[in-house]
């Protein structure tokens, strides 16, 4: 698959699966043996598996969320991508504003990505 359609694929599941909690359809973007890693000094999670729980948890206590993301940046096969939510965390509303950057294969598939965020009460 052409970089750039794997990067759209990937930043549209994403809102979409986001605002929907739908974490199987967000899951699928991953290789199986995929490495994410969550904000810089978090250990990765590696392998489909891993990567599911991790979302699992992150919409955890997050209700109502408003997700958007940009259009991606591609270079070769990586691509980084903003994007913003505003959701209530167990009834407080947050918001929260970030980049994902992200390698494909061949397949289209994620196989490292790695984000940097941050939050902030309110919606911003």
């Amino acid at each position: 698959m052409d970089p750039r359609t794997a990067a759209q694929r990937f930043a549209d599941t994403w809102q979409h699966g986001w605002t929907h909690h739908d974490a199987d359809s967000i899951i699928a973007l991953y290789a199986d043996d995929a490495e994410h890693t969550s904000m810089p000094f978090r250990p990765p999670h590696r392998g489909r598996g891993a990567i599911a729980d991790y979302i699992r948890w992150s919409f955890a206590g997050e209700t109502d969320p408003h997700v958007t993301f940009a259009t991606p940046i591609v270079d070769g096969d990586h691509a980084a991508i903003e994007f913003r939510v505003h959701a209530h965390d167990n009834g407080t509303p947050v918001t929260l504003a970030g980049c994902v950057f992200a390698a494909f294969d061949t397949h289209g598939l994620a196989v490292r990505t790695r984000d940097y965020w941050h939050t902030t009460e309110g919606h911003q």
